[in-house]
């Protein structure tokens, strides 16, 4: 490729647009990664592109020779911490998504809580613990992995007979965790396209706990979208969530993550650089509500490939 940026349009009905779509990976979360990668090879084609599957079994890979952008379904780690990024730019091949940097910020809770906090944006009082290290947060807190995605290794602990177990499961990915201060109230998100701020989703997991099973489960998790909010709190969370995305140096697509106390206090957890893009998964819900259908969603995405 000679061009930094994809632009086609239309698809297949200029001339045919050739577009891999790498899912799968080495990841924890291989799985889901290849349910998000099928359906948007599926959105890819009824948009009019010659899409492909492109399974990443290792962290080196081979595209077909006549691709001319790359649609990044990797969820986790390789897909979302900058690895691929890097590996595309040296391919010189367009891809969607943040660039390199800005993805191993965003993968990094700590690092990207530490520059919410830098640019005012509200997060949950947090600590990182190493092995050995006590913690000083009462209870209740959320432990978690460093770096992960998909809720691995994330538990919300509200007994400390629970805390043992729930640390070390979240020590296991990354060797330390972050713990912070649980916020009761009501779980939300708003994903993002190119500038585009999506509609707030409220998620209604059982027991207000939005684990792996519920993220993945079909029929277990309430979404309402839009959410259920007034005028002043839907504001307030999708400008929170449009600073997020800025201060993190987002591009093409992201869905961030946030809490809100009964209180109306409204909390930053993270930035999502790869949204899921399965039957359960957010942004595509966001993007139906604000008129997109899939395939156009997929097709919006993949001309914002680029390697700017």
């Amino acid at each position: 490729m000679n061009n930094t940026t994809f632009s086609a349009r239309g698809g297949s009905a200029c001339g045919g647009k050739h577009v891999a779509v790498l899912m799968g990976g080495p990841s924890s979360e291989r799985e889901v990664s290849l349910r998000s990668g099928r359906a948007v090879t599926e959105g890819l084609r009824q948009a009019g592109y010659e899409a492909m599957e492109v399974d990443v079994k290792e962290r080196t890979f081979d595209l077909p020779p006549q691709v001319e952008a790359v649609f990044i379904a990797l969820h986790g780690e390789f897909g979302e911490d900058g690895q691929v990024q890097d590996i595309l730019t040296l391919k010189n091949v367009p891809y969607t998504g943040s660039r390199p940097e800005a993805s191993r910020i965003a993968f990094d809770k700590v690092r990207s809580k530490q520059i919410l906090t830098r640019h005012g944006i509200p997060t949950p009082v947090f600590e990182v613990l190493r092995p050995g290290q006590a913690r000083t947060l009462p209870l209740p807190v959320v432990v978690k992995p460093v770096r992960q995605g998909s809720s691995f290794g994330c538990h919300k602990v509200t007994a400390e007979s629970d805390w043992p177990a729930a640390l070390a499961d979240a020590m296991i990915y990354n060797g330390e965790a972050l713990v912070e201060a649980y916020i009761d109230g009501k779980e939300l998100t708003v994903g993002i396209v190119e500038t585009e701020v999506l509609p707030v989703i409220e998620i209604r997991a059982p027991g207000n706990n939005y684990d792996y099973r519920a993220k993945y489960t079909k029929g277990v998790t309430e979404y309402l979208a839009p959410a259920p909010l007034d005028a002043a709190a839907t504001r307030l969370a999708q400008d929170l969530s449009a600073r997020t995305y800025r201060a993190l140096d987002g591009r093409g697509m992201g869905r961030i993550d946030l809490r809100m106390s009964p209180d109306g206090r409204m909390y930053v957890l993270e930035l999502n650089t790869i949204p899921g893009f399965t039957e359960t998964s957010l942004l595509p819900k966001a993007a139906r509500v604000a008129g997109y259908e899939f395939s156009a969603l997929c097709d919006r995405i993949i001309r914002t490939a680029s390697l700017d």
